[in-house]
């Protein structure tokens, strides 16, 4: 039995689509028809292909296997849908049956729909996840499978439903907070530009027939307003393209890896970066290890989660040298790269036999210092964007007023 996708007409001659299981594209016809529906096009949805824009908008269908990409709160939503109906009894095909039928998006139906032909073809749940990388990664992939293997696929299935929920609202704490001081960012930009190329040539008009030479302020803004005017655009497209042209580069591993090093090593960014990887470091290999998967697949697969080259090179190492006798906390201490706590903690965690617990404590405490460094960042750059335009307005007003008071003395 498979997935097929359909487009078909009511009763009332609109066009409906959706998702309907059955053996053969026939079988599915002959259901649409019972449901009082004429069939349109019926395809399997596992060899779904990009067919318009309207369907790239709705999830961009893999050409590999048709299945689109699931965000973080439909996976998270999916996830505890699952553990639920698992821990009560419910069999595997029967739990991704009813978790299709209560997706509302199509895109969910399909993905869960094709896992669920491939469980009921023999595949194990994480072997039919694998068929998905894009919307399950390596560790919950391996978490399913320590699940699978345990016996507590349910407990293991609620754990990741938490996981991926309280990875969610961090990445959306962290995007409503930069929200308000990016966008007066942006605005105190806009209005300075705006007086430059629209006010401050109307004013300097005022002194287009003076004899006198200008103060140095004054000059300096009018070919300051003068260059904004002439190649205000020309600046903004290079921008742009420099943007795009460094994005390009750093596709790069080798550029990649130097750009990531550089960062590390930035005042205030390389604290950020490096707390933030810390945490899901740990927070990840926590979860791992609870779940009954091994250190060495736990500590590699944890690594990739990281978003720094440099960090996850370190992770590697750090994996290697586990695997070669060295405790995992002298293995994170010569490393260097990981904050003092989180190595005291796992040192502690190994010492009393309780590494994963140490671990989600210490990831929660890394989460809780990066907020607080970031609410600081944050709220530093709210004054001082407002320093910086008030004093670019300042200038501004200055070089206009300063040869308008020179020319009150020379008459007075």
């Amino acid at each position: 039995m498979g997935a097929y996708s359909y487009r078909a007409l009511n009763e009332s001659g609109k066009t409906v689509k959706g998702i309907l299981e059955g053996d053969s594209e026939r079988q599915v016809r002959s259901q649409l028809r019972a449901k009082k529906l004429k069939p349109l096009e019926v395809s399997d949805a596992g060899r779904a292909k990009v067919r318009s824009s309207s369907d790239a908008r709705s999830g961009f269908s893999s050409l590999l296997g048709g299945a689109p990409k699931l965000k973080s709160r439909d996976l998270s939503l999916i996830t505890r849908q699952l553990a639920s109906l698992i821990s009560s009894g419910l069999p595997l095909d029967e739990a991704l049956q009813a978790t299709a039928k209560q997706a509302q998006k199509s895109n969910v139906k399909q993905v869960m729909l094709q896992i669920r032909t491939k469980v009921l073809e023999g595949f194990s749940l994480a072997q039919a996840l694998g068929e998905h990388p894009g919307s399950f990664d390596d560790m919950y992939r391996a978490m399913v499978r320590a699940g699978e293997s345990s016996g507590f696929l349910g407990p293991v299935l609620d754990r990741l439903a938490d996981y991926t929920l309280n990875a969610q609202q961090l990445k959306s704490r962290l995007k409503t907070a930069m929200i308000y001081p990016a966008t007066l960012l942006v605005l105190s930009l806009a209005v300075i530009v705006g007086l430059m190329a629209f006010v401050v040539p109307d004013l300097v008009k005022l002194f287009a027939h003076s004899n006198r030479e200008l103060p140095l302020l004054t000059r300096g803004l009018i070919g300051t307003s003068d260059f904004i005017v002439s190649y205000g655009i020309w600046v903004l497209a290079a921008a742009v393209a420099a943007a795009y042209g460094i994005r390009q580069l750093l596709k790069n591993p080798d550029r990649q890896r130097r750009w990531h090093q550089i960062q590390l090593k930035l005042p205030i960014i390389g604290n950020v970066v490096n707390q933030s990887n810390s945490a899901r470091f740990a927070s990840t290999l926590s979860l791992l290890m609870s779940s009954g998967v091994p250190l060495l697949q736990a500590l590699r697969i944890a690594g990739q989660v990281m978003t720094n080259r440099v960090l996850q090179e370190a992770c590697e190492d750090i994996a290697s040298q586990v695997h070669e006798g060295t405790s995992l906390n002298r293995a994170m201490e010569k490393a260097d790269c990981f904050p003092p706590l989180l190595v005291q903690m796992v040192a502690s965690g190994e010492t009393n036999g309780t590494l994963p617990a140490q671990l989600e404590h210490a990831a929660r405490d890394q989460q809780r210092e990066l907020e607080m460094v970031l609410a600081v960042s944050l709220g530093l750059m709210e004054p001082a964007t407002i320093v910086l335009m008030g004093g670019a307005v300042l200038v501004i007003v200055l070089a206009i007023l300063q040869p308008i008071f020179e020319m009150n003395q020379m008459v007075g």
